[in-house]
């Protein structure tokens, strides 16, 4: 596999090579696990977002980051192992899955993928599904032995340092970019100076990453560039994975900026913009 993405066909050739992770979850959508139990990728592990991916709400943010132990222990029982390559997906056209594969790197995985198409593009497929019909219930994987480290791998930026930044990405809807509308989070706006590339932007008519040239030419053309300080944000941290994995798919860096809009609007006194 080359590039952080991996196709059905090449994950068809992988399975019992690669620990493969579950992560359907979608905001306001249908209940994960259930879903898993119903049909998954064969020797998946269904990873919870809420539970494993993000600590509880509070001045962080709707999802902040989880603590480094919770987090490792959690892909520890999913299978995962610093050695072994992981796949990652979802349903949700890879949003779900880039936070698991953005974690996973910045706690020093060295080789993750996500699944370009997600279960839709498995099941169009015609890729075997499990359950089997002698198979009850969720998977259950042999522990991993996967720890958290302090690579830097993927890097982070802080409340204090967005502000300063050459760029901000926000991957939010255009109208909740230029605060038409906040369906979530209960102020509307955009941190100052933000510019806007929307997840859905990073894909194609049927769901998949655009080709790495097509990327890079969308976050050039708003000003991402080698070199640069350039970080990405959201509403709750989720989603700007997905913007940050596209500019790795194009060749290009930034940092996550986790606390996002929920984290940015617990300070009253810090600035918001709309229009």
């Amino acid at each position: 596999m080359t590039g952080p993405l991996v196709t059905v066909s090449e994950l068809a050739q992988l399975l019992g090579k690669v620990t493969v992770l579950d992560v359907r979850y979608r905001t306001g959508g249908a209940a994960g696990p259930a879903e898993f139990e119903a049909g998954h990728v064969p020797g998946a592990a269904y990873v919870d977002l809420d539970a494993d991916l993000a600590a509880p709400p509070g001045p962080g943010g709707r999802h902040p980051l989880p603590d480094p132990a919770h987090f490792a222990a959690a892909m520890r029982r999913a299978g995962v192992s610093t050695g072994r390559p992981v796949v990652v997906y979802d349903d949700w056209g890879g949003r779900a899955a880039a936070r698991c594969w953005w974690l996973l790197r910045h706690h020093g995985h060295p080789d993750v993928r996500v699944l370009d198409g997600g279960w839709a593009a498995w099941w169009q497929s015609g890729g075997a599904v499990a359950p089997y019909e002698d198979e009850v219930g969720p998977a259950s994987p042999y522990p991993g032995d996967f720890e958290a480290a302090a690579t830097g791998a993927m890097p982070l930026v802080g409340a204090d340092e967005v502000l300063d930044l050459d760029l901000l990405v926000d991957a939010r809807a255009p109208e909740r970019h230029r605060g038409e509308v906040e369906p979530i989070d209960p102020v509307a706006g955009r941190i100052p100076g933000a510019v806007n590339v929307p997840t859905e932007a990073n894909l194609d008519e049927e769901g998949r990453f655009r080709s790495a040239a097509e990327l890079r030419e969308l976050y050039e053309g708003v000003g991402v560039r080698p070199g640069a300080t350039t970080a990405a944000y959201c509403g709750s941290g989720v989603t700007a994975c997905h913007d940050l994995l596209a500019m790795e798919v194009a060749g290009l860096s930034a940092a996550l900026y986790a606390g996002s809009w929920s984290g940015w609007i617990t300070d009253p006194s810090r600035p918001v913009e709309t229009g």
